[in-house]
């Protein structure tokens, strides 16, 4: 080969070498020039709290990796932690759909801010940052997406609570945001959407898609409504099987990555109405056995229909026996065998005719089998078994109305509930073993209901957006069937205007009205709500407010001092002093540090009052002599430990308490003398000091 030859193919293979790259070169100069014009969005799970840059927030954009269509994208909550943690802090993860957030409430009525309220109160001296970073509309997808992420900010727990949406989330196997294929096809793109380029694709696409879709005519549809592509998903389908692989594929990798990582995880089981919702869709009997059971069902319904359950019973029982997989007839034989008294079939029956609904907005039972399976298959992993504690408080043991707004979402006792589940198998895996709680001073679940912030106006916002939701599809369409003059009406609740609460009754209805229907800010209807309150001096009320203000806003500690405060004027000595010490965590000072001793002694709780005592003394800018006391208070300790019921023994600590100028104290022993032997003297002198 002569030298001509070999530089003639060695350019060659240069130019094709060129020819490979130019197009990656290209795309990757187009892919830096949009980063350069900050075209598209940062996909990353966090970003740098813009009010504060010490601390990180769930990024608002950080859904639309997983929305096809960016429209039906959703944001979540914005709850800051320290980029930095703590020392001592529990830092705990919440993963999961519209439950997890708390649909219709959000704000304070989710789980996880019922277990906010409940840590901080019952593990006062320890840190919790609760941090819920789940979505709308969203599946198991993104809970294993956001799971890859998160292991990277040092979770001490993670709570995990989804598989409604595994259909019509998105990426679900029906829904209008679902991308066929395999697994591994999703996941690369999904790690192509971070790209700007890919981004600036998908954005030509929809908008050129929208423009030949052109405007429907009629009311826009819900977001519900516009995420279903396919309304019929019949019981044992491939796409139903398809569903629940889905399910069981993502999270099994999602639990294992977290096992791997040994972060503690505590993922529930699933609820949903079985009693109270008809099913939203049946499908018909084969066409050789049609006739036969649209006669029976027909009668059936007729007899029901006029109150004649006998009939109605036989008449559905031959129905069933001539098609057993119509959802309506056995939903309507679980209200009839139920009303005969026997709930553990009727339970049978409502839990199939949930499982045939083709409508699947409710997960099927294979979903509650997965769950506690794969729990099992991890040491880090623990089951929390919420449908247990539902079924436990509902009536016959089937859950439905009670505690359920419609067909999955939890009423303001349900999310209480909720929070108690994954509460209880927390403390039960010891996960609180090295925090200090008095078992007399922990929030029982009736307690934390009486004591929780979640305000009359927040009830009525969740009240407001079901009737809102109710009255569109698939509620108002009844129960929809396939077999023609079959439909009965669906359980559709009340609206605004028929709950009673008309918009113009209580502040806190208008309020409310205003933030459903009238996009009034949730932050300004609280700031009005605390302003009307304290104007007519119903300070209990007030508190509330700031209370949830402070749930709202962990970081900020004028809201803790606002509520200490009140609580002060109110005499309300457990919750002041419980507001003074999460602000005292946040910005400690000496009179944070003062108002929380004496407070501690006036409860006759001496011990607690101490390490406050102590960080007064040794930052005491006042020039008030605190040494007399401490002395007194650590004579008061060691009295408490000999034996209380000893008259001499109360007196002396009661006069030990009145000469530090603490008569609530003083006044506790004097009584306790006085009921062992009431002519003491001592102390009959004592109460006349």
């Amino acid at each position: 080969m002569t030298q001509y030859s070999k530089h003639t193919n060695g350019r060659l293979r240069l130019f094709k070498w060129i020819s490979i790259l130019l197009p990656f070169l290209l795309l990757a100069f187009v892919e830096i020039a949009l980063r350069m014009f900050h075209y598209g969005h940062d996909l990353h799970l966090f970003i740098e709290y813009p009010a504060d840059k010490n601390y990180l927030v769930l990024n608002p954009a950080a859904s639309k990796r997983y929305f096809t269509n960016q429209a039906n994208a959703t944001t979540g909550n914005a709850e800051p932690f320290k980029k930095e943690k703590d020392a001592g802090t529990m830092r705990i993860f919440v993963l999961g759909e519209s439950t997890t957030i708390g649909y219709p409430y959000f704000h304070n009525g989710s789980f996880h801010r019922w277990l906010q309220y409940r840590l901080m109160h019952d593990y006062p001296d320890r840190r919790f940052e609760v941090i819920n970073i789940s979505l709308t509309a969203v599946n198991s997808y993104t809970v294993l997406g956001f799971a890859r992420e998160v292991v990277n900010y040092e979770p001490d727990v993670i709570l995990i609570y989804t598989g409604h949406n595994e259909y019509y989330g998105a990426l679900g196997v029906g829904s209008t945001d679902r991308i066929g294929g395999a697994r591994w096809v999703v996941n690369l793109l999904l790690l192509l959407r971070q790209l700007r380029i890919v981004q600036w694709l998908t954005n030509t696409y929809e908008h050129l898609a929208g423009l030949f879709r052109g405007h429907s005519a009629g009311s826009p549809r819900t977001r519900m409504e516009a995420m279903v592509a396919d309304e019929e998903i019949p019981y044992g389908s491939k796409l139903y099987q398809r569903g629940i692989d889905q399910f069981k594929e993502n999270m099994g990798e999602t639990l294992q990555l977290l096992d791997q990582r040994h972060i503690p995880v505590f993922i529930s089981n699933l609820v949903s109405n079985e009693k109270d919702l008809s099913p939203f869709i049946s499908i018909a009997a084969d066409s050789t056995k049609h006739a036969g059971f649209i006669k029976n069902y027909t009668e059936g319904k007729t007899a029901f229909d006029k109150g004649d359950w006998g009939a109605a019973y036989r008449s559905f029982r031959t129905a069933e026996g001539i098609d057993s997989m119509y959802a309506q007839c056995n939903y309507y034989l679980g209200r009839l065998t139920l009303r005969q008294g026997d709930p553990g079939q009727a339970k049978a029956w409502f839990s199939r005719a949930e499982e045939l609904d083709a409508l699947r907005f409710r997960a099927p039972s294979p979903m509650n089998n997965i769950i506690p399976r794969l729990a099992a298959q991890y040491k880090s992993i623990h089951l929390v078994d919420a449908r247990a504690a539902f079924e436990a408080r509902s009536e016959y043991g089937i859950i439905g109305d009670e505690l359920l707004l419609e067909h999955i979402h939890p009423n303001i006792y349900g999310y209480a509930l909720l929070s108690d589940a994954f509460y209880r198998a927390m403390k039960a895996a010891g996960m609180f073993a090295t925090y200090n709680s008095a078992d007399t001073s922990a929030l029982s679940l009736e307690q934390l209901r009486h004591s929780m912030p979640v305000l009359e106006m927040d009830s009525l916002v969740g009240e407001y957006k079901i009737g809102k939701l109710k009255k569109s599809w698939p509620f108002n369409q009844g129960s929809t069937t396939s077999t023609p003059g079959t439909s009965t009406p669906g359980s559709v609740a009340p609206t605004p205007d028929s709950t009673g609460l008309s918009p113009v009754a209580s502040i806190e209805a208008r309020l409310a009205h205003g933030i459903v229907f009238e996009k009034l800010d949730w932050e300004d209807a609280m700031d009005t709500l605390y302003n009307y309150y304290s104007g007519i001096k119903q300070w209990s009320k007030a508190a509330k407010v700031v209370e949830a203000l402070a749930l709202e806003h962990p970081t900020e500690v004028a809201f803790y001092d606002r509520a200490a405060n009140i609580y002060g004027e109110l005499k309300d000595d457990m919750n002041a002093v419980c507001w003074f010490r999460r602000s005292f965590s946040l910005s400690p000072d000496f009179e944070k540090a003062h108002k929380i001793f004496v407070l501690y002694l006036k409860q006759d709780r001496p011990v607690d009052a101490m390490p406050f005592l102590d960080y007064a003394i040794r930052n005491n800018a006042s020039g008030l002599n605190l040494t007399p006391v401490k002395q007194l208070t650590q004579e008061i300790i060691q009295l408490q430990q000999t034996l209380r019921t000893d008259p001499g023994i109360l007196n002396s600590i009661a006069a030990k308490y009145l000469a530090m100028g603490n008569r609530e104290g003083a006044t506790r022993y004097i009584d306790s003398a006085l009921k062992v032997d009431p002519g003491n003297k001592e102390a009959l002198s004592l109460r006349g000091r």
